[in-house]
């Protein structure tokens, strides 16, 4: 039988080990939410999370700060979907962030400065079609390309396979290996690869 003084104080602050719990349940729910929200992005300083993209298209560059001081940069964010735009159409979409902070984490973890090769961002459902028809790649009916939520790329000087091998084990979603292309495919739906 518990007396008054036995139950805890509801008012009282929460302690470390009540605050280390309350994270680790909220962690779990978060997973099984969204198969990527309980991805853990590595941080370098905390502070700026800056990405390098050539587009192997269009010839445009871009390195910026997408996320400085816990926050995406909307000026950025829109240049990003100007870069990874349908080269083929001119069709330029939203591109999801959480695909940014997937390449930064992959960035990290093959510890890489230079450039990704863009290959292929956003795709519109007029070039999904038209490569669906030509059987480029096994190209899927419903892409997360179409969504805005993939990315086609290589990076100079670091080999496909160890690309490939990093972002497998990031499990921030989609890898796709692609070595007679000389392109990784990597998206933030589903946790899968082929």
């Amino acid at each position: 039988m518990s007396t008054e003084d036995d139950r805890p104080d509801s008012g009282a602050p929460i302690g470390r080990r009540g605050f280390l719990r309350l994270g680790t349940a909220v962690a779990v729910a978060a997973s099984m939410i969204s198969p990527t929200a309980a991805f853990a992005l590595p941080h370098a300083g905390g502070l700026h999370r800056r990405l390098a993209f050539f587009n192997l298209h269009t010839g445009e560059h871009l390195t910026a700060d997408y996320w400085v001081k816990g926050h995406y940069r909307s000026d950025v964010l829109h240049a990003v979907n100007r870069l990874f735009r349908d080269y083929r159409t001119g069709a330029v979409h939203r591109i999801d962030p959480r695909l940014l902070d997937v390449v930064y984490a992959l960035q990290k973890r093959v510890g890489a400065h230079g450039p990704f090769h863009v290959v292929s961002g956003y795709r519109s459902p007029h070039t999904n079609n038209m490569l669906i028809e030509t059987d480029h790649y096994g190209v899927a009916r419903h892409s997360y390309h179409l969504k805005g939520m993939a990315v086609d790329l290589r990076l100079p000087g670091y080999s496909l396979n160890r690309l490939h091998r990093a972002a497998l084990s990031l499990r921030a979603g989609g890898v796709g290996y692609y070595p007679d292309s000389d392109f990784i495919h990597i998206d933030v739906g589903p946790v899968r690869s082929w």
